[in-house]
């Protein structure tokens, strides 16, 4: 037994609502069942009961063993001098106030529907091995149900993804375009490299970038000169010696400073990874563009695809790194790297943009989403096994919110699924 599904049936009146009795033999009527407390304190604030014809209003304590009250020490604590009511599994020993009246208890565990108690030990206690607890009933789950479950869980992920960039709104004065810069140096760094490459982009005056507008030697040359990649002395390229020589003069004129976490990361990655790639394109991308946030951002009928297209140094064409030559080909970026920028970057920011302006369309950033291709990992693979439909990258993101804040942390009670399959067989 666990104390989330005590709450569960509290919350929800998973109980017979008539009949009720306290273990003196009392009668209990459930007014309300409080609000649910997830801090510290009683887990139900301002119930409303009759107990034994007396209305009484106040809060709610939920254990598995009413000796845990004492477990907890709550009789010390004052926070606990209005509970009208200890919800118990087993009421194993009374329990007293500080005045030393007797706290009423409801036992639980004589009168919990079979049927419910068993669906949550399937859920929970079933040895099996499998990918997601309700690995067999998901897909059965009412579609309504499932897709309003599915569209909260992307925007409670957009609400997770907003908070980084408060956070760095907040550290720069709200300048929009550094924010958007910073996020994208992130993006552009991938998983490798991502955090070395936002550290780059904190640590940058933003107005430096606005001045190397239309300079893209010098922004390619302060994007990896700052990221610790041109500090080599035995690379010999001509492209590399001169981004060398741009970056010695930016760092005098502008007291830059190498970050130290760098330089970045190559192993692990395919050559259109390589942070020396990406950083090439970034730069492309902001020599091309210093006006990137309202483009990308406030003019929602943009073309994303052109406004990502960016053209990188001839060098580029054939190499990935700096020394060593490859196979001629234009390094743009793919379309399935901007539809990772859009997922990561653009939405987010868009979202946090229109938050900020009072703007209310959800409607704007779904039609974006659904019209980007869904991700391709293990945990979204393992729902499209089970049957779940995964049409674009709006699914995709759902689904990895659901696993990640839900089903890999056992939160089966606080998920709609979850909460169907008990109602369904309760």
């Amino acid at each position: 037994m666990r104390e989330e599904l005590l709450h569960y049936i509290w919350k929800y009146k998973k109980f017979p609502v008539n009949g009720l009795m306290t273990s003196e033999n009392e009668t209990i009527e459930v007014l309300h069942v409080g609000n649910h407390n997830h801090l510290s304190g009683p887990d139900f604030f301002n119930a409303q009961l009759k107990i034994g014809g007396q209305l009484w209003a106040g809060n709610v304590e939920v254990h598995i063993k009413s000796s845990d009250w004492y477990a907890h020490k709550h009789e010390n604590d004052e926070n606990y001098d209005n509970v009208i009511l200890h919800v118990v599994w087993e009421n194993d020993v009374s329990v007293f106030r500080k005045d030393n009246s007797e706290i009423p208890a409801l036992q639980l565990k004589d009168c919990i529907p079979e049927k419910l108690l068993q669906t949550y030990k399937n859920l929970f206690e079933n040895k099996e091995q499998r990918f997601i607890a309700c690995g067999k009933e998901i897909n059965g789950i009412p579609e309504f149900t499932f897709a309003n479950w599915m569209e909260r869980l992307f925007f409670e992920r957009l609400e997770q993804k907003a908070k980084v960039i408060l956070k760095l709104l907040k550290a720069s004065k709200n300048d929009w375009e550094k924010v958007l810069f910073v996020l994208l140096l992130k993006n552009f760094g991938s998983k490798i490299n991502g955090d070395l490459f936002f550290e780059v982009g904190n640590s940058l005056d933003f107005s430096i970038v606005r001045k190397l507008y239309r300079k893209p030697i010098q922004m390619e040359a302060l994007l990896m000169g700052v990221s610790g990649l041109l500090e080599s002395d035995e690379i010999i390229d001509s492209h590399y010696i001169r981004l060398k020589e741009e970056f010695k003069f930016l760092k005098n004129k502008f007291q830059l400073a190498t970050v130290p976490m760098g330089p970045p990361d190559f192993f692990k990655l395919r050559p259109s990874n390589f942070p020396t790639l990406r950083l090439a394109q970034l730069a492309g991308l902001y020599a091309a563009n210093n006006n990137l946030f309202n483009s990308a951002i406030v003019n929602n009928d943009e073309d994303l695809k052109f406004i990502f297209k960016t053209e990188t140094h001839i060098f580029w064409d054939d190499h990935y790194t700096f020394g060593k030559r490859s196979k001629k080909r234009k390094k743009n970026i793919s379309q399935k790297f901007i539809d990772l920028l859009v997922i990561n970057t653009i939405l987010p920011l868009r979202f946090c943009y229109l938050k900020s302006r009072g703007i209310a369309r959800e409607w704007e950033l779904l039609t974006l989403i659904e019209g980007v291709n869904s991700e391709d990992n293990s945990i979204v693979k393992g729902y499209e096994e089970l049957g779940v439909p995964v049409k674009s990258a709006k699914d995709s993101q759902s689904l990895l919110q659901l696993y990640n804040q839900y089903c890999s942390k056992n939160k089966c009670l606080q998920c709609a699924v979850g909460s169907e399959l008990l109602n369904l067989k309760s």
